[in-house]
């Protein structure tokens, strides 16, 4: 009777952190990998990994820094060969709705960022997306809060630079780096501070 109280205990314990840490990293790894298939398999494994090695998160209140660090490994795992590479104009063209109001601009904001360096993905959905405070995404990174927020401005400066279209004085937006294949369905991602 007293080994299945230490299941029941491990299993409910198990089950209270799935539901205080799924949404944000579900959220997060489809904002990373563009589809929702791969978000949920990351977002599973991330989970069993998290669990099978829970004695190493030594302060609870950084819990959700520790399971973005081991979402963004699986996320690394999960890609294949034709996810890292670039759009063509074509495709590009296609998948980038024409700018508008409330739900069209969110699009466009997001396969726009779909088209940047994922360091700098995983910088602007850390802040923007999960309002997590610039300490926390140092630890969720690995990286010093310095680095943070000097990546944050640059992340910044890549997205508008995708967003706005050249004007005729300005030379054109380089080719976007390698990105994940744009399969979102953003309207289900919320936006809050763009």
């Amino acid at each position: 009777m007293h080994m299945f109280a230490a299941f029941q205990s491990a299993e409910s314990r198990y089950q209270q952190w799935v539901a205080e840490h799924y949404r944000f990293l579900l959220r997060s790894a489809w904002a990373l990998t563009g589809s929702r298939a791969v978000a949920e398999d990351v977002v599973q494994d991330c989970f069993a990994l998290a669990w099978r090695h829970r004695k190493q998160l030594r302060d609870p209140t950084l819990a959700r820094a520790w399971l973005f660090q081991i979402m963004r490994r699986q996320v690394q795992r999960h890609r294949s060969p034709e996810q890292l590479l670039p759009l063509h104009e074509s495709e590009e063209a296609a998948s980038v709705p024409a700018p508008c109001d409330g739900l069209e601009l969110r699009l466009d904001v997001l396969s726009a960022m779909a088209r940047l360096a994922p360091i700098h993905r995983e910088v602007l959905v850390l802040y923007y997306f999960d309002d997590m405070p610039t300490q926390l995404m140092a630890e969720a990174l690995e990286i010093a809060p310095g680095t943070v927020l000097s990546r944050l401005a640059r992340a910044r400066d890549a997205l508008r630079a995708v967003l706005e279209p050249p004007s005729p004085g300005r030379a054109p937006v380089p080719a976007p780096a390698p990105i994940m294949a744009p399969s979102v369905a953003p309207s289900v991602i919320a936006l809050r501070k763009v």
